[in-house]
């Protein structure tokens, strides 16, 4: 039996139907390689093994934060072992830093994966603190620092800490307040902003940035100009330099986060020029990566030049001299005082035992002399012997010879000392 027409119609219209829905809906690409099939296409980048540098860039970031965190645990492990204060002084603002460093290879990730609003508001709104937090940790160690090196007393930890929370707050309110007025009162989309308003509403992180530059420089150059009542010359001068070793690896995390802002500003601005040219459209796929990268490098030149440093310096036990090593200078340099003189109490006990002292024993200037010079008496009996420290010249019998004795107390010529002994 042939089929009807009518049924051949519907069957040609129905395959025409299927032709048209998978021409207009094509299958989704197959995944990179490296991702599964259900990871979604925004996060795609962080286990691309095709495009290897997103990647190598999460590799680095976690490395960065779980160094920063493994500093800050043995700082916290090691306070206590800090009986200086002004040691402790700096350990506060140097946690603080760390945890802001946590934060700044966390927020690498936002700008890794794609837009979104949720993930617009967090770049916008933790950009500006996350640097300013920083900064003002290093511009709290720049003036603890200057109070150091003319020697006076550093603020303690806490009051450093505070300090640097307060200035991060300003830049807090700033970034908040763009958001507010941006999106809720004008009702822009959350990643619908200029570069250029983005690059002013972290101006105020700039600032303390440069703030935190001049003081560290002004310490490096001239820190220890002023004596600041400070104890012995030497010591002083070795506590000087010790803070100005601390104000140079400041200063060269200043000049690394200067140079990294001046990079990630231009090349920012200039990919804004780029996408309002006639002669592109659109802005360029590569700029959020690139503010990634900056992330991360911010980070990597705080913990190298700023965090490692300060606590290598922090935690160092600085060298203590022994009390063996001064010597009197009276003592000899062989045998100390109290040696000298127990032995010189058994010669005179042992003179006494061998021969009675004599009373017209011969005792003349010229022979004092010459054991004044030779360092040592003469005796015709027991020989040279060695001077004894802290002792009078004038040779003087002790009192149990003479009771050993049994002989009379002699004197000693008047005219030898200017004065009558007995």
């Amino acid at each position: 039996m042939a089929p009807s027409p009518a049924v051949l119609v519907l069957l040609s219209l129905l395959s025409c139907g299927v032709t048209q829905d998978t021409e207009s809906h094509p299958p989704p690409p197959p995944p990179p390689r490296g991702c599964g099939p259900s990871v979604e296409p925004w996060y795609q980048v962080l286990c691309d093994l095709e495009s290897v540098w997103g990647v190598v860039l999460e590799t680095v970031a976690c490395g960065g934060a779980l160094t920063a965190l493994l500093l800050a645990l043995v700082l916290a492990n090691r306070l206590r072992f800090l009986p200086e204060p002004e040691r402790r002084s700096g350990v506060g603002p140097l946690v603080l830093l760390l945890a802001g460093t946590v934060g700044l290879f966390g927020l690498s990730f936002a700008f890794l994966v794609g837009r979104g609003e949720a993930l617009c508001v967090v770049r916008r709104g933790l950009w500006g603190p996350l640097f300013a937090l920083c900064f003002s940790c290093l511009l709290a160690q720049a003036l603890r620092l200057r109070r150091l090196a003319v020697g006076k007393r550093s603020p303690s930890g806490g009051s450093l800490t505070g300090l640097a929370v307060g200035l991060s707050l300003v830049q807090s309110l700033i970034s908040a307040e763009w958001l507010v007025l941006t999106v809720l009162r004008e009702g822009h989309a959350a990643c619908d902003y200029l570069p250029l308003d983005f690059t002013l509403a972290c101006g105020y992180a700039l600032g303390l940035l440069l703030v935190a530059a001049g003081m560290s420089l002004g310490v490096v150059l001239c820190g220890g100009g002023g004596d600041g009542g400070g104890g012995g010359g030497g010591r002083s001068e070795m506590v000087r330099r010790r803070w100005r070793c601390n104000a140079v690896w400041l200063f060269l995390s200043c000049l690394a986060s200067l140079l990294l802002w001046a990079a990630w500003l231009g090349f920012y601005l200039y990919n804004d020029l780029v996408a309002t040219s006639p002669l592109h459209r659109g802005r360029p796929d590569w700029d959020e990566p690139a503010l990634a990268v900056a992330l991360v490098m911010e980070g990597w030149a705080l913990l190298l030049f700023h965090a490692i440093p300060e606590a290598h310096l922090c935690l160092r036990q600085e060298p203590q001299c022994s009390a063996a090593s001064s010597q009197d200078f009276y003592d000899t340099p062989n045998q100390s005082s109290s040696q000298l003189q127990d032995q010189g109490y058994e010669d005179d006990e042992r003179q006494a035992q061998r021969s009675p002292f004599a009373d017209n024993q011969a005792f003349s200037v010229e022979e004092h002399s010459a054991a004044v010079r030779s360092g040592g008496y003469h005796n015709g009996l027991a020989g040279p012997r060695q001077g004894l420290a802290f002792r009078s010249h004038v040779y003087q019998p002790t009192e149990m010879a003479l009771l050993m004795n049994s002989g009379s107390i002699p004197t000693a010529p008047p005219n030898l000392t200017g004065r009558q002994l007995w």
